[in-house]
């Protein structure tokens, strides 16, 4: 694509595409009305980090059963990779990898659930078939290292899904049901209730489909309960869990084809926790697990003559990640906070294989990693608020690297009302994980973590009485010691060789032009000196139209993805444009209820995001939502 034409169709886009509309959210409800209550150690959203929240109302709105394509959709410089209309699966061929500004392969982005790390302890690597819609209240996205906070594994930067609370005394809940393209069916129900000081929660989801694809059939489940009670004005307990459990089939490249590749996972998170609140002292505890278990067949190749035959055997793993996490924050004057913490993380695993004959095991892997760390970050307000400066430091040590040192500092300057500048400097890093020193031929015992650095530049501005949201941002990013795999002695094995420096500029804006239309945008360039860096596009635009004329709601959507190497023959970039709309009714009464219908991809354009997997042309889905 031509730069002339590339601008052309930012220009028409911008010219018809809208975002969300802030009154739709409050109508567009798909679990019950909770009150946020996140486990956290800091409120991020204050840091001098480039922080993006997604609300509610946004992941309602987008009718989607994965968390993924909505963070895509609402982040600038966040890529997620797809291998078809349903499922992300695991092993050979997996997808759902998450990158942030170029940073994300082997699993650098940390992904949470209420400040609980999600990394499976075999491999290290989120699972992106659990991040599901199922309770969330809002999600936020820290762009560039969250080191500081959480350490290893939150090099690229992270995100943390931040479940519902209840508020109001009594039951209420919301139920939503859809039917689709690939015979695709996703089920929906929450309720929740309040009494004085006690809450619970509960909510579940079953999505289904045969995918786009022969043999891509996807099933997943998901739990979610959650109480809560309050001791006294200035303590807080709670607890609690999901479950998530997925059946999926792969069926390999088009140049590659795969029979019988099929992958069974359970996984789940439990956490108890108490938070107190003392006015200028806050803080709690958190102990936590996470865990799984999976069933991999690897399936076979049947399209040249000669081909392998399938694997006599099935692939085992089981994993468990625990942990605690001791934080408090301090008001000490006017302005000051001083806020420590102390973590510590148990995590492994044990993988092998069983024959399919007899069942006999054939003993593989099993290994754990003990993890510990401490942080000291104050932050001081000067000239009431105009100038906010914040600085901390980290010590994290563990059992197969020894101690890493991570600092962090930025400020931020309000120079009047509705702007503000943002900059800040960071330190991030990423262990090798137990599958990168033990498991299969290329294992090295001796590999040290992955580290970057990471310098951000943001400015934000409102205009118009808020009307009018303008930002931009500028990183620079210097990475070292990338763990590649690379012949040595002739055999393969894991090395600290790679290196790359990443920097780029992004662009949002968000204009309500008046109490039905609203027009909003977002560009992303990225420059890599990796000239085979892939899954993460040069160029990415997202563009948003909405239209709420009282119950009626419509919106148009559009992604550009430019200059992607998806994997093809001789490192060939790839490009695609999509088109989606949303449309919607609320009926009000006692039990609203919303009739929806969702159109993807509606100019039925042919892509590849994973070279090989074709995605699908138009697809539909439509349904109803209600909410008691």
């Amino acid at each position: 694509m031509s730069i002339e034409k590339y601008l052309l169709s930012i220009g028409m886009i911008s010219a018809v595409l809208t975002c969300y509309s802030a009154e739709v959210a409050d109508t567009v409800v798909m679990l019950p009305n909770f009150e946020v209550s996140a486990i956290g150690k800091s409120d991020v959203t204050l840091l001098p980090l480039n922080v993006s929240t997604i609300s509610e109302g946004t992941i309602n709105k987008s009718a989607e059963i994965s968390l993924l394509p909505v963070l895509q959709a609402q982040v600038p410089g966040l890529f997620v990779t797809e291998r078809g209309f349903a499922g992300y699966g695991v092993s050979n061929g997996s997808a759902g990898m998450v990158n942030i500004r170029g940073v994300g392969q082997s699993n650098k982005v940390l992904f949470m659930i209420d400040g609980m790390p999600q990394s499976a302890g075999l491999f290290g690597h989120s699972l992106p078939d659990i991040y599901n819609v199922t309770g969330v209240s809002k999600v936020e996205v820290v762009k560039g290292p969250s080191s500081l906070l959480y350490g290893s594994g939150a090099m690229g930067g992270s995100v943390n899904i931040i479940t519902h609370r209840h508020h109001q005394d009594g039951w209420s809940g919301n139920a939503r049901a859809a039917f689709g393209s690939y015979n695709t069916q996703r089920f929906n129900l929450g309720t929740g209730y309040k009494q004085g000081r006690f809450e619970a929660n509960v909510a579940g989801q079953l999505n289904r489909s045969n995918g786009n694809r022969a043999n891509s059939a996807f099933w997943d489940a998901s739990e979610l309960m959650q109480f809560k009670y309050s001791l006294d004005k200035h303590w807080t307990i709670g607890a609690m869990t999901e479950m998530t459990q997925t059946d999926s089939q792969y069926a390999g490249t088009t140049y590659e084809p795969l029979n019988d590749m099929q992958t069974y996972m359970f996984r789940g998170s439990s956490a108890i926790y108490a938070h107190n609140n003392y006015g200028k002292y806050h803080g709690g505890v958190q102990a936590f697990i996470t865990w799984g278990n999976h069933k991999v067949d690897d399936g076979y190749r049947a399209d040249i003559e000669g081909a392998a035959a399938a694997d006599d055997y099935l692939f085992h793993s089981t994993d468990y990640n625990m942990g605690f996490s001791v934080y408090q924050t301090m008001h000490f004057w006017r302005g000051n906070d001083l806020s420590a913490g102390l973590d510590f993380q148990h995590w492994g695993g044990h993988s092998w294989n069983t024959m399919k004959a007899d069942d006999a095991i054939v003993e593989g892997t099993k290994k754990c990693v003990n993890e510990v760390g401490a942080y000291v970050m104050m932050q001081q307000a000067f000239w009431g608020d105009i100038l906010s400066i914040n600085g901390g430091v980290r010590l994290q040590h563990g059992s197969t690297y020894g101690n890493e040192w991570i600092p962090q500092a930025g400020f931020i300057v309000r120079p009047y009302n509705g702007a503000s500048v943002k900059f800040s400097f960071g330190r991030g890093f990423r262990a090798p994980n137990i599958k990168e020193l033990y498991m299969f031929r290329p294992a090295n015992p001796d590999l040290v973590p992955e580290s970057m650095y990471n310098y951000d530049v943001e400015l934000r501005q409102y205009l118009l009485d808020n009307r009018l949201s303008l930002g931009l941002s500028l990183y620079y990013i210097n990475a070292k010691n990338m763990i590649q795999t690379i012949m040595v002695d002739g055999r393969p094995k894991n090395m600290n060789t790679g290196h790359f420096i990443n920097k780029g500029i992004e662009f949002d804006f968000a204009y309500r032009i008046s109490e039905i239309w609203q027009l909003g945008a977002s560009y992303a360039y990225l420059h890599s000196s990796n000239h085979t860096l892939q899954y993460a596009p040069k160029n990415m635009v997202n563009a948003h139209l909405d239209f709420t004329p009282g119950n009626l709601s419509v919106t148009l959507e559009n992604q550009n993805i430019m200059g992607l190497k998806n994997g093809a023959p001789d490192n060939v970039s790839t490009a695609y444009s999509l088109l989606n709309l949303r449309c919607a009714y609320t009926f009000k009464s006692k039990c609203d209820i919303r009739p929806f219908i969702k159109l993807d991809n509606i100019t039925d354009h042919h892509y590849e995001i994973i070279y090989g997997c074709p995605m699908p042309g138009i697809t539909i889905l439509g349904g109803v939502e209600m909410q008691f």
